[in-house]
């Protein structure tokens, strides 16, 4: 991928940009924190992989991954830049490929990857999330 010329705004705007703790993530910490789910946070579910999920319920095997729409190339709500489109194309389609390889190399060791698109309600990713982890929590012998 050729490096490209970005004017300053675009830098500082793109610098400005959270990858962790976002408005969604935070807020569907707390919906599973009060559905009475406990997690850890930014960690990497599987030695060796070095991918980190947002949110990771160890005993459970699920790592749940929140995307954004543009950065992961939402299919409903993604935007294709005019701009750079060459570059921002391959680093979308980077992210996606990544996302695969992602869900595939956690599958291998036994994990669900779970993906919570940044539009979706809070109070539906965190039931679809609740529901997944309790399903695959192991009962007690």
């Amino acid at each position: 991928m050729e490096a490209f010329e970005s004017t300053p705004a675009v830098r500082a705007r793109m610098s400005r940009q959270k990858s962790k703790d976002t408005k969604i993530e935070v807020a569907l910490r707390r919906a599973l924190h009060a559905a009475g789910l406990r997690y850890r946070v930014h960690r990497r579910p599987v030695k060796g992989v070095r991918r980190e999920a947002d949110i990771v319920f160890g005993p459970a095997r699920v790592a749940v991954f929140v995307d954004g729409c543009f950065w992961h190339g939402c299919p409903e709500h993604a935007t294709w830049p005019r701009r750079n489109a060459e570059f921002w194309r391959g680093k979308i389609e980077g992210n996606q490929s990544r996302d695969r390889d992602t869900d595939a190399r956690l599958a291998e060791s036994g994990w669900l990857a779970v993906r919570v698109w940044e539009h979706e309600t809070v109070g539906e990713a965190a039931e679809r999330v609740r529901r997944i982890v309790l399903a695959r929590r192991t009962p007690a012998s």
